[in-house]
């Protein structure tokens, strides 16, 4: 199944545009071609944002996501060399 990506662009101008309460928060997703579902989650995780906040959310989200592997990676290298000292004694 093919995943579509929104900007953050769009995500907060559906917001914003759903917070003026002009149409229906269905009738604002059929325009955009998302779910009810997407809005949901999208206003829960962006609340009530504007498009630089959103950005930064997504850039340190980004930057989170590195530091995890990052992490991970070490952390098998470290379990690594562990055997590898017990396995010498």
């Amino acid at each position: 199944m093919k995943t579509r990506q929104f900007s953050e662009d769009q995500i907060v101008k559906l917001l914003q545009d759903a917070k003026k309460g002009d149409k229906s928060v269905e009738e604002l997703c059929r325009d955009l071609g998302c779910s009810t579902a997407s809005f949901y989650a999208w206003k829960k995780k962006y609340g009530d944002t504007n498009v630089d906040e959103a950005r930064r959310l997504r850039q340190l989200e980004k930057e989170n996501a590195r530091l995890l592997r990052i992490v991970g990676q070490q952390r098998l290298e470290i379990d690594a060399m562990r055997d590898v000292i017990q396995k010498k004694r």
